[in-house]
């Protein structure tokens, strides 16, 4: 009996959302359900938009329904976030359904919908109810990633007022409740909210006065009213001040500091950066530590590079060599691909930013051609049919990183191979393939997915921050047309801007990541909220390149 009422629930939940014009990623055993039950009928909203929260355990999307509203983070109108099937209860999700299907378009309110927290539980009984705000690693707990989703989604989210649909006051949504009204999600801001009963939430809604705007939200407008420089200059007082030892992330980190002091005018910047380094140039430590060389290291020879051309001292060259040098034998032949590239998607940054650094700062042609032998290689091993690139050839999945990594190489690449080389055409040409592929899987709030065409999955910061860095170089150089690719950088920079909180903290960079082997396996990797450094240096790295942009636009 119990089987039998799950199924017909998910058939009608599928069927309404297929009504209503929202048609999320299900598993294969949800979509051969698809029917109407006989006696419901209910109306779509044109204005809305369909996107997921996250995913269960057996892989069902977790989904919402947003309007246009939604996504301006000054409109005036009263947001109301309505979440139900926080307790499996089935009653909660057609009553939220219901409303979402009969409301109008408010002048005064702005209404989104969590329609069915708990899709693989709902109908099953009473499930264990979630506890909030939620403990243990983001998106990486068995037994607990659900309320993540749910948690994280309404912290960026930031509405004004949250309505939890519950039949009774059950623990689930009395945990929900009492936790954001006391634990600010992501570090935004607390959010009012209440239970109501499902036969109550029509009239509710109707009857919602537009009061305050909530704290998550009044932290959510501040920090997208900054401006690029505002943004760098947060982070750099932050990140990119040590070089313990040279590895991409903390030689991004310095490069971006450089940048920011260029911009804004903050000279002590360099001469620290500099400081950092001389211990390397000078041979008091090893940039190139033998037995503990990889892709990282050699790529994070790059803040050479930076140094190399800020300084015009010369002496930075040779480092910046040595790790490219990496890439042919002992007789100066190049081998077959750069070294350490471990068959990940990486690697298009790992190894082709270095090679093209090199040849442009000495001049050699040879760096040249073995960069685009570098990118083909991985490309062959990398590069799905559908322009995404697979993290490795272990799986099929595209890594939301696994895809940064390129897109911020081949920008890094094309800036310093020669405009009028065939290594430059055949650079450009994979590159806009490239970006063309990912803007498909834009999400509508403007970031990028962890998994890049799972909408299901987090968004993911670093991610969005490489990308759009790789978009933002391409207008600035005219390799993209900016009338085309502007609305693009204006949705992901909101994204990005969101997401940097005081004192350089960031939602949801995902951790190290090497080689998975299957997609729930990058669906779990944990999410970090707080500070990082990875996420700080890729943010640092798009802020300062925004930064540029606006002043060559606005002198």
């Amino acid at each position: 009996m119990c089987q039998h009422f799950v199924r017909d629930f998910r058939a009608w939940f599928a069927s309404f959302l297929l009504i209503a014009g929202f048609a999320p990623a299900l598993s294969a055993s949800a979509e051969s359900n698809f029917a109407l039950p006989a006696g419901i009928t209910l109306m779509g909203r044109e204005d809305g938009i369909r996107s997921s929260i996250g995913v269960t355990r057996t892989g069902t999307s977790i989904p919402c329904l947003i309007t246009p509203s939604d996504l301006d983070p000054f409109t005036a109108k009263h947001r109301i976030l309505v979440v139900a099937g926080v307790d499996g209860d089935p009653d909660t999700v057609r009553a939220a359904l219901e409303a979402w299907g009969n409301a109008g378009d408010e002048d005064e309110i702005a209404l989104s919908l969590v329609p069915c927290v708990r899709p693989d539980e709902t109908g099953t009984g009473q499930p264990d109810p979630l506890a909030f705000p939620p403990g243990g690693p983001a998106y990486n707990d068995p037994d607990n990633d659900v309320a993540h989703y749910l948690w994280r989604w309404i912290g960026m989210h930031a509405p004004d007022e949250v309505m939890v649909v519950a039949s009774a006051r059950r623990p689930g949504a009395e945990s929900l409740v009492a936790a954001l009204a006391s634990h600010p999600p992501c570090d935004t801001g607390t959010i009012p909210a209440r239970i109501v009963a499902p036969r109550e939430l029509a009239r509710a809604i109707e009857e919602s006065v537009p009061g305050e705007v909530s704290p998550a939200r009044r932290e959510f407008r501040r920090r997208v009213g900054r401006s690029p420089i505002e943004v760098a200059t947060e982070l750099a007082a932050v990140y990119g001040r040590q070089l313990d030892a040279v590895h991409y992330i903390p030689a991004l980190a310095v490069a971006g500091r450089m940048r920011w002091g260029e911009l804004s005018g903050e000279t002590v910047a360099l001469q620290e950066s500099e400081a950092l380094g001389l211990p390397f140039l000078s041979g008091e430590k090893s940039s190139l530590p033998s037995r503990r060389i990889n892709g990282s290291v050699v790529s994070g020879h790059l803040v050479f590079a930076e140094l190399a051309r800020r300084t015009g001292d010369a002496a930075w060259i040779d480092l910046v060599r040595i790790a490219a040098d990496t890439g042919f034998d002992e007789g100066g032949r190049p081998r077959e691909s750069m070294p350490f590239h471990n068959e990940m998607s990486d690697a298009v940054f790992m190894g082709c930013a270095i090679l093209a650094e090199a040849g442009a700062l000495s001049g050699e042609q040879d760096y040249f051609a073995h960069c685009l032998r570098h990118l083909r290689f991985i490309e062959k091993l990398c590069l799905r049919e559908d322009g995404l690139y697979r993290h490795s050839p272990l799986d099929e999945t595209a890594w939301g990183r696994g895809n940064g990594f390129p897109a911020l190489g081949m920008a890094l690449s094309l800036s310093a191979l020669p405009e009028e080389s065939p290594e430059h055409d055949a650079f450009l040409a994979s590159y806009r393939a490239h970006l063309s592929a990912l803007r498909e899987h834009q999400d509508p709030t403007g970031a990028w997915h962890q998994v890049i065409d799972h909408e299901e999955s987090y968004r993911e910061f670093t991610c969005t921050c490489m990308i759009t860095f790789a978009i933002v170089r391409g207008m600035r150089r005219g390799w993209l047309d900016r009338e085309e690719w502007q609305p693009v950088v204006d949705r992901a920079w909101t994204a990005i801007q969101s997401r940097i909180g005081p004192g350089g903290s960031l939602v949801d960079v995902c951790t190290g990541t090497g080689k998975q082997r299957s997609l729930r396996d990058y669906f779990d990797r944990t999410a970090i909220l707080g500070r990082d450094d990875r996420g700080g240096a890729m943010a640092l790295l798009v802020s300062t390149e925004l930064a540029y942009w606006e002043r060559e636009r606005n002198p």
